[in-house]
């Protein structure tokens, strides 16, 4: 058995159709006999009969596996296999199959020819797994499903001199040699889990090595293992695991529970990394940095992903999902998790207004379009295609709006209760929603609407004020529009957090910050004895995913950029602002001088934090702009908005030119390279100063940017530069790529930067540049990094480009999709998000990516993964 069917339509798989397993798992013993070509897998299954199932033959999971035997109790049989597993009615006698028995079966399977990079593959000779979803079942045949946990021990046989380091899941009990030059390793974990979180690594690999005792005394190896030559920029990812570990016991009093926990680096993977149980593996560029060759951006994911895949430990591993539909269980609350872990480490603030950018680039924009789903989906045919924003951010900021409604102790109490409650057990929204429930004693039947209904809420408001007894009201309307499959929509919960400003800026509330629930279509809220008409602060800390619709002044956005004592809302009422100053120049406007000099003021305000102003004078992205643009009745132009965009920033920079040279040399950081909040802060505002200077386009600028890129002596200094006179076309850039291609072309993690500068770059000829990179000798379409890096940065990072009116951009894309699908459909399937917002732009557009979408699905043995994007996105109006 040895191919995927694709050609026939599979059917969807449904939550309402969820039954329990009708075998369960007591052991699992693997032994693998490791080699490129040939790989043996032996698996040893303690089976018994699941009382609360339905019955049945045993049925197993399969895909891309020999069978060389199988036996049940030692008796061979001779089960009937078909592309997507294998199926047994009785034992070789003919008889009933037990209600306990050991099933053994040898596959064989070849990891030098595995491109889709699922399951057991090499990585330039590595040997390495990636099992979630559904990877295992490309291992041996299992009832590959998350409710199905057992304890796993794993024997590991491989060749000593390519793969000195034998690695899985749990801690080493025993290791040794074997005849022809081979050894062997064998690991074993004591806590039940389900497959999908094992993992094996086997390779040439070093290990830089800590040691951590838990707050309850367990002594704790930590490694974090790379390639040779790679062990001195191991030692940020090694300090965020520690820092991670200390603040999961002081803020969940969650501690780890076994005596190693290993990290590994894979070249070729496509995800960030995975939370397997003990072994966590990375995808390298989450952990490797240097100041050489990390970027400030580069340590905060560093930081924050190896954050989030150690604290699954507890959410994801020790307590797992009953089935895929519970994927946000898992996610939402590990990402929520990270997201407080980062705000403590760092500025709670600035984490605060890039998670909400992040939010509102993707989720929002893909609740908008033919992609949207709840939290908690329905039904799905591929399930690597729900590793979505909506499972990961917007489920986070549904655990938010728990955290809010409830408080710190009351949230807490109700995790201790979850953990309490479900430790070792595969759970479902119900379960966690009853922990909050039982802990607080409110009925959550109405918030749990949020994890059943697609969508981005509208929040429109309308106020009232009455000068006799200081009446102020609030009239806030809530409502959905209509999704895919969801045309119709309930009022949800909603936390608005809300304060009152005063002429001079001060919060007229007693409270400061009020948190107003909204749970009907219509909520009016009435504030008495003001002593004149406030200013509101609505959606303090963006307390609610919604899209808040309320007419605003120009004059009122800059009174709040200057006075909220809200921060984020500060931050907030300055990128309304400026996009509305673009959208109005994309129509022909100028720039609008008040704005500008708000932004000046707000940029030169040496009371707030460096990062905090970084981020305020951001402009906003193309994307935003055309979502926007579409939002208010008008198909995007992306040449227009793309124009407007850097007009708006050649206005700043004149109207800034002496605060922002100011900024570029008084935000110098002196000494060593430190990737601290402070350090990386005062940097990224430097940086955008001088982004904002070179779009001025005038010699000097030019000079200071290729200046910057010459000293620097590190990586947050040097590709900002760059990339500031690429995106320029500025006369230094060739000279700048060439001497960047030069030093670090054999550095493939740092070489991703190269490609993506360019294919980001929005030059006339933008998409032949992108067209000769794909000729580079370094450019291997088969790693997803190096694929996204030129391909995936063109489609998502160069609106003006890829929207091309000829649709040349379109087919590019849909070319290489094609030939992706083929070898890796997970990477492809993600990357056909690129055509998602079709529905913004004109007739012509839509017409173009349609048949670049028909293309695709007309393209012979299209995978499963990419067919049910394609299809979803093919059925938009």
């Amino acid at each position: 058995m040895r191919t995927e069917d694709a050609s026939a339509a599979p059917a969807p798989v449904r939550l309402a159709d969820y039954r329990p397993p009708a075998w369960l798992i007591e052991s699992v013993r693997l032994t693998f006999d490791l080699r490129p070509r040939g790989t043996r897998v032996t698996a040893r299954l303690a089976l018994r009969r699941n009382p609360d199932g339905d019955g049945g033959p045993l049925r197993l999971d399969g895909r891309n596996l020999r069978l060389v035997a199988a036996s049940v109790d030692g008796a061979p049989v001779s089960p009937e296999t078909d592309a997507e597993g294998l199926t047994l009615s009785g034992t070789a006698s003919g008889a009933a199959l037990p209600d306990a028995f050991v099933w053994e079966a040898v596959t064989e399977i070849d990891p030098e020819d595995n491109k889709a990079l699922e399951g057991l593959y090499l990585s330039r000779g590595m040997f390495c797994t990636q099992c979630e979803a559904q990877g295992f079942r490309k291992i041996t045949f299992f009832p590959d499903r998350p409710d199905v946990m057992a304890m796993y021990e794993v024997r590991i046989e491989a060749d000593a001199g390519s793969c000195p380091a034998l690695l899985s899941n749990g801690d080493l009990i025993e290791s040794g040699a074997l005849p022809k030059g081979r050894h062997y390793a064998v690991w074993r974990d004591p806590h039940p889990k389900p497959c999908y979180l094992f993992a094996l690594v086997a390779g040439d690999l070093r290990e830089t090595r800590a040691d951590f005792t838990t707050v309850e005394g367990r002594q704790v190896r930590l490694g974090v293992w790379v390639r040779p030559g790679d062990e001195g920029r191991t030692a940020y990812a090694m300090d965020s695991l520690i820092r991670s570990m200390r603040w999961d016991e002081r803020a969940y009093g969650r501690a780890y529970d076994l005596d190693v926990f290993n990290i590994v680096a894979v070249d070729d993977f496509n995800m960030g990394a995975m939370e397997n149980k003990g072994l966590n593996i990375f995808n390298a560029k989450y952990v490797l940095a240097s100041p050489e060759t990390a970027t400030d951006a580069d340590y905060a994911r560093i930081e924050s992903i190896v954050a989030h895949e150690y604290f699954h430990n507890w959410t994801g591993n020790r307590i797992t999902c009953r089935d895929w539909f519970q994927l946000c269980l898992k996610e939402g609350l590990t990402v929520f998790r990270d997201q407080q872990f980062t705000a403590d480490e760092r500025s709670a603030p600035v984490k605060r207004i890039e998670d909400v950018v992040t939010l509102r680039a993707r989720q929002f924009r893909e609740d908008g379009g033919p992609l949207a789903h709840p939290v908690r989906p329905e039904e799905y045919i591929e399930i690597n295609n729900f590793y979505t924003a909506t499972i990961y951010e917007k489920g986070a900021e549904v655990i938010g709006m728990l955290h809010t409604l409830f408080g710190p102790e009351g949230y807490r109490k109700a995790l201790d209760l979850y953990f309490e409650r479900h430790d070792g057990q595969a759970c479902a929204i119900e379960d966690f929603r009853r922990c909050f429930e039982d802990a607080t004693g409110r009925d959550l039947t109405q918030f749990a609407r949020w994890w059943s209904q697609a969508g981005t809420p509208e929040v429109g408001v309308e106020e009232s004020w009455q000068e006799d007894g200081g009446r102020y009201a609030l009239i806030f309307r809530q409502s959905t529009p209509p999704t895919p499959g969801q045309p119709d929509k309930a009022p949800l919960v909603i936390p608005v957090a809300l304060g009152l400003l005063g002429a001079n800026g001060d919060d007229l509330l007693p409270e400061g910050t009020r948190i107003v629930e909204l749970t009907e279509a219509e909520t009016a809220v009435t504030f008495e004895g003001l002593p004149a008409r406030p200013v509101p602060s609505l959606l303090r800390g963006f307390s609610a995913p919604v899209r808040l619709i309320r007419e605003t002044s120009d004059a009122e956005r800059a009174f709040l950029m200057a006075h909220d004592s809200d921060a984020f809302n500060r931050w907030e009422a300055g990128r309304a602002y400026a996009v509305d100053v673009a959208l109005r120049m994309a129509g022909g406007a100028d720039a609008d001088p008040a704005f500008l000099d708000a932004l000046d003021a707000l940029a030169s305000d040496e009371s707030l934090d460096p990062a905090f102003r970084a981020l305020a004078l951001e402009t906003p992205g193309e994307d935003e702009l055309a979502r926007e643009t579409f939002a208010r009745g008008t198909p995007a132009d992306p040449q227009a908005l793309h124009a407007a965009r850097d007009a708006l920033r050649r206005a700043a920079a004149g109207r800034m030119g002496d605060a922002l040279e100011r900024l570029h040399r008084e935000m110098t950081v002196p000494g060593p390279y430190s990737p601290d909040a402070a350090a990386a802060g005062r940097r990224a505002l430097r940086n955008r100063a001088l982004g904002l200077l070179v779009a001025r386009g005038a010699p000097d600028d030019l000079a200071r940017a290729a200046g910057q890129f010459e000293r620097a002596d590190n990586m947050s200094d040097a590709f900002p530069a760059l990339a500031a006179l690429v995106h320029a076309d500025a006369p230094q850039a060739a000279a700048a790529l060439a001497a960047f291609h030069d030093r670090w072309r054999d550095d493939p993690v740092v070489m991703d930067k190269w490609f993506a500068v360019q294919a980001t770059a929005p030059a006339d000829d933008a998409l032949g540049r992108v067209r000769a990179l794909t000729e580079h000798p370094l450019f291997d379409w088969l790693n997803p990094n190096r694929f996204r890096s030129l391909v995936g940065a063109f489609a998502a990072g160069n609106p003006s480009a890829f929207h091309a009116a000829d649709g040349a951009g379109y087919a590019f894309l849909a070319d290489w999709l094609i030939r992706l699908d083929a070898k890796n459909p997970q990477t492809t399937a993600r990357m056909a998000g690129a055509f998602e917002t079709w529905g913004i732009y004109d007739a012509g557009r839509q017409r173009l990516i349609r048949d670049q979408l028909e293309r695709i699905a007309a393209a012979p043995g299209l995978s499963r993964d990419t067919g049910e994007m394609v299809s979803r996105m093919l059925g938009a109006p």
